[in-house]
């Protein structure tokens, strides 16, 4: 709102629905669409050979991202590509719509774990070596570490920064972003955040946590028309003593 006009605003809301309607469709589409031989039909890589080497290393590497564009082309089009990605999700409250979501992540062989009670599993699975995926914009509630996220803050959770930390991890911030009204994609890295920057912070979990909610930021901002703008992201409100330490430490 500190930069687009009233008028400006309306349009990107009647565009955000728009996308909305596209993230339905490509939902359906996207199995059939992204395959091992022919993704590369479809879909471009940016910006991809830093995070490319840090993926292949085999030490496990957290993947992070947004509610942004169709963020479901990524699980598909690494999983084709034959890694091993363990995806975090949230089981929708309509239990079809769920049914035949989780029915379209599997296509391509993307394990998924349900968000409750994941820590555990989560763990292991980057010990493993494996890639961990879950995106990084959803609302923490009140126990959440507060950061700035377009100028407000916003409740995130504090387990990827503690996961990357117990595992010294890289963090692989990564956006999908529709190009134009077809079935063209950009999948992109925005960063890659390396245990040796944290190591060097005052607060490394503060740091790793602002770090990438600041990414996410800097991806919306890009074309925020293919942001997510009506899911509830500051749902969650600081204690005032708690927002002023959040400002006076970020």
């Amino acid at each position: 709102g500190d930069v687009r006009t009233p008028a400006e605003i309306e349009r990107l809301a009647d565009l955000c629905l728009e996308n909305v309607a596209m993230f339905g469709v490509e939902a359906a589409c996207l199995p059939w669409l992204i395959t091992a031989s022919g993704w590369n039909r479809y879909v471009r890589l940016v910006n991809f050979e830093e995070a490319l080497d840090a993926m292949l290393q085999g030490r496990g590497a957290i993947l992070v991202s947004g509610h942004y564009g169709p963020f479901e082309v990524m699980g598909h089009v690494l999983a084709a590509l034959g890694f091993d990605v363990v995806a975090i999700m949230r089981p929708l409250d309509n239990a079809y719509l769920n049914r035949y979501l989780v029915k379209s992540r599997l296509t391509h062989g993307l394990t998924l774990l349900n968000k409750k009670g994941a820590a555990d599993q989560a763990l292991s699975t980057l010990e493993d070596g494996r890639l961990l995926a879950l995106l990084g914009d959803q609302d923490a509630g009140r126990k959440g570490m507060f950061v700035d996220f377009f100028g407000r803050p916003a409740s995130t959770y504090k387990s990827i920064g503690l996961l990357a930390m117990t595992r010294e991890c890289p963090i692989i911030v990564g956006y999908a972003r529709r190009l134009g009204n077809r079935a063209r994609y950009e999948f992109g890295v925005q960063c890659v955040i390396h245990p040796h920057q944290w190591q060097q912070q005052e607060n490394p979990l503060r740091w790793i946590t602002q770090t990438f909610t600041a990414a996410i930021e800097e991806i919306a901002r890009t074309q925020p028309e293919q942001y997510l703008w009506i899911h509830r992201r500051w749902k969650s409100k600081p204690h005032t003593r708690r927002a002023k330490a959040a400002v006076a430490t970020a």
